[in-house]
């Protein structure tokens, strides 16, 4: 890969001799001695690094850093200076440079400096490449959403469709329920920021986290006066999503009382304030969303019937993970590169075996259990290749559905216990599976002693 590097600084030995060392280098190489003519150039032509000097004519090297980062944020800095101040470089380096030499530096420094750089620039075009390759959505929706939507399975593809379809539909109320971890608030905000409403805001309320002293304050807002402590107006939910979107997580844990003045709101399309008698339209898309089954919640009378239907004029459901498993791979790539970048770790390789074993493994708490399970094992693993030892809180069946504990399968390890001599190594190969999962089963099927 052939790397742009722009050098700023205004000694002409130093541009000259760093320009000739890194052109033998193989990278493409130009020099600018004034931050003006640096602009210039940069308007003209993209570089993945600029070498820039702190002390320059014209503005010194931290204005022109600060430019740069909003200007260009994705070209790396590398800063260079014959001045040791440190509140100066420590300044640069919040500011965004990557990296820092004092001078006088060998040519051999500065190329370390800048094959460490170009590492970094290289996992961000990979992780940009399997974000190309594996996110189902639309790069400016994604920003919007603040999330991507990773998948390769025909469930979440299915999902994503149905998605899209429901946000062309603004004023539709709906109903997303899935276990919990499984997404329901980026379904939410993307048929929000999918649909002619996005301009306007999307205003998430959690029933289960609010006091029931609260709720109702918090949804309809307050004059000032109204009681003890009310010492100015406050918007309240129904008022901020105007235009836009309401989404109700938790849908279940409602009380009773708010459920019956919700379902006036969406019978009348108006509301009123708390402390006063005035009437306010509602221009609002309801989305609630809930991990309880609300039906049955509806039959045992602890949810309003009237309020479901009202809301449920679609219902849409999330599959948890361990029900689309050719999404693990793809999501374990993704976290796997999250938190390598963030946190600047080298990308390790996987064993081929790991991804088997996760998909074999139900995942209780969803996508959201995956991304802390990988960020754990990251920080476990140290010999560079993950695999399914950096993953110990998988090494116990407690979670594994009873399903899988059939009699078949405890044939098929007796026969291979027996052809391995007992040897669990051996057993385990024969088995296609790692020796930890083989642990595991014999555990569980109480084999220890064959």
């Amino acid at each position: 890969m052939s790397f742009k590097v722009l050098i700023l600084d205004d000694e002409e030995r130093i541009t000259s001799e760093l320009s000739e060392y890194l052109l033998r280098k193989g990278f493409q190489v130009k020099s600018a001695s004034r931050p003006s003519e640096a602009f210039r150039i940069l308007e003209k032509n993209s570089f993945d690094i600029l070498i820039l000097d702190i002390r320059l004519p014209e503005m010194d090297g931290l204005q022109v850093l600060k430019q740069v980062k909003v200007a260009y944020p994705e070209m790396e800095v590398l800063l260079i200076s014959g001045h040791g101040d440190m509140d100066t470089v420590i300044e640069a380096l919040r500011s965004g440079a990557s990296d820092y030499l004092k001078k006088p530096f060998r040519q051999t420094e500065i190329m370390i400096a800048i094959e460490r750089t170009a590492k970094f620039i290289a996992l961000q075009r990979q992780i940009s490449q399997l974000d190309n390759d594996k996110s189902l959505i639309s790069k400016e929706l994604e920003r919007r959403v603040e999330k991507n939507f990773i998948g390769d399975s025909p469930a979440s593809k299915k999902l994503l469709e149905d998605t899209l379809r429901l946000a062309t539909f603004a004023d539709t109320p709906l109903i997303i329920s899935g276990e919990s971890g499984t997404g329901k608030e980026i379904i939410a905000r993307l048929i929000h920021y999918a649909s002619p409403r996005k301009d306007k805001s999307f205003c998430p309320i959690n029933c289960a986290a609010l006091p029931e002293s609260l709720l109702e304050s918090e949804f309809f807002g307050y004059t000032r006066g109204t009681f003890t402590g009310a010492l100015q107006d406050k918007k309240g939910y129904l008022e901020m999503s105007k235009g836009g979107t309401l989404f109700l997580d938790e849908i279940g844990d409602m009380p009773l009382m708010l459920q019956a003045k919700l379902l006036r709101v969406l019978e009348e399309k108006k509301y009123m304030k708390i402390g006063t008698n005035i009437e306010v339209p509602v221009d609002i898309r309801f989305i609630a969303a809930t991990n309880r089954d609300i039906e049955a919640e509806v039959r045992e009378g602890r949810f309003r019937k009237d309020l479901y239907y009202r809301l449920a004029a679609y219902k849409l459901e999330i599959p948890p993970l361990r029900e689309r498993p050719l999404d693990i791979e793809p999501l374990l790539r993704y976290y796997i590169n999250y938190f390598c970048t963030r946190n600047r770790l080298p990308v390790p390789q996987l064993d081929p075996q790991l991804v088997k074993e996760l998909r074999a493994y139900p995942f209780p708490g969803n996508v959201r259990e995956l991304k802390n399970l990988v960020e754990r094992a990251l920080i476990i693993n140290r010999n560079g290749i993950l695999g399914f030892g950096d993953f110990p809180d998988l090494l116990s069946d407690d979670t594994q559905p009873e399903s899988s504990l059939d009699n078949l399968q405890k044939q098929q390890i007796k026969k291979a216990m027996k052809e391995a001599e007992n040897n669990q190594t051996l057993a385990a190969k024969l088995l296609g599976i790692s020796r930890y999962t083989l642990i595991r089963k014999l555990k569980k099927y109480n084999l220890e002693e064959l």
